[in-house]
């Protein structure tokens, strides 16, 4: 079974195509992305018309070269799938909008795909995959949750952000440093040449009890710094940036161990944009080897959003039995979409470890 999967949640446009027959995980068969970064860097962030509109012009040139990256042609489709959400609500329905399109004429069912479910699966594509059950820290853009996988579909959720995400977190303190668009990699570069210990930022919400997350106090935090600096930020922009960093990776390193020790599983999936970060993956390499737990990171050029991981999403899905595909090309999308109503269930508020 041959899926075509869209991607367009928000600043990158991206296609793919996977194999879901014959194969314990769905096989990569090609894929391509666009990212937008150059275009929304003038505006210091996404801006979501234009966005929708750059989505018009790559989608169909990079499904053409998908296709011919892959030898197949569009008749060997059968299945069509796109991000239904969350994301940009105009973003989503050029993706949407697309992919019923192609199906329709090619007589093949569409499915919509949850992003989020699209990188928690991600590390799937890995070298290295997962096995479940296994404990999921989500860092996609603007979420951050820690759940617990016991299969595809079978999701339960330990804690999340009440506020600012980490990848929120990370961009905007590096706004307030005078960082360019996409703040938060510029950071992190940044970070490598200071101090993470020259200034003692919130770790909020580590000792809450929970495996909730906050990091809206943490970016107020850093404001009120940068102000105090004064004229010698420029001098010191290292160091705050190293020591947000610290803050923020102390944060996820401290909930997602404590999750472990919650749920007693010994395999932990990092997804999403934030999982690419250097140095919370050796924090967390070497974390999880001290407790005897595997560790399983996406490929880095598949952390940022992609067309593989949503056809991926789409192929297990439909190997696990949980689609029933139609022929019918309506189509909505949800901006605003909880990985609840795909069946994910919230477990008992526990103290965190």
């Amino acid at each position: 079974m041959i899926v075509l999967g869209f991607e367009s949640s928000c600043d990158e446009t991206g296609v793919a195509l996977v194999d879901a027959a014959g194969h314990a995980i769905p096989r990569l068969l090609s894929h391509a992305l666009h990212s937008q970064i150059a275009m929304h860097q003038a505006y210091g962030g996404v801006v979501p018309e234009l966005a929708s509109r750059d989505h018009i012009r790559r989608a169909l040139p990079l499904t053409e070269y998908v296709i011919k990256q892959s030898n197949l042609t569009l008749a060997d489709v059968d299945v069509v799938a796109y991000t239904r959400g969350p994301g940009l609500a105009g973003a989503l329905l050029v993706g949407a909008g697309v992919a019923c399109a192609l199906a329709a004429a090619l007589g093949k069912p569409a499915m919509g795909v949850h992003h989020l479910e699209g990188h928690l699966l991600s590390p799937f594509l890995s070298q290295d995959p997962p096995e479940f059950p296994f404990v999921a820290l989500l860092v996609s853009g603007g979420h951050t949750q820690l759940m617990r996988v016991d299969a595809v579909g079978s999701y339960a959720l330990l804690g999340e952000s009440i506020d600012d995400a980490a990848g929120e977190a990370f961009d905007k303190s590096a706004k307030l440093l005078g960082l360019p668009y996409p703040g938060g990699p510029h950071l992190a570069k940044l970070a490598e040449q200071g101090d993470a210990k020259a200034f003692n930022l919130p770790r909020p919400l580590m000792h809450s009890g929970d495996l909730n997350f906050s990091f809206s106090g943490l970016k107020t935090a850093v404001l009120t710094q940068a102000k105090k600096l004064g004229d010698q930020l420029e001098n010191r922009k290292a160091d705050l940036a190293a020591s947000t960093q610290a803050a923020i990776v102390e944060v996820l390193l401290k909930k997602a161990m404590s999750a472990m020790t919650l749920t007693g599983l010994k395999r932990l999936v990092v997804a999403g944009g934030v999982g690419a970060n250097a140095d919370l993956r050796n924090q967390l390499n070497a974390a999880c080897a001290k407790r005897g737990i595997r560790v399983h990171y996406p490929e880095l050029h598949l952390c940022t959003d992609n067309g593989a991981m949503i056809a991926l999403a789409a192929g297990m899905r439909l190997q696990a039995g949980l689609e029933a595909l139609d022929g019918a090309y309506s189509f909505d999308v949800k901006p605003r979409w909880s990985l609840a109503e795909l069946g994910a269930k919230s477990l008992p508020s526990a103290g965190a470890a």
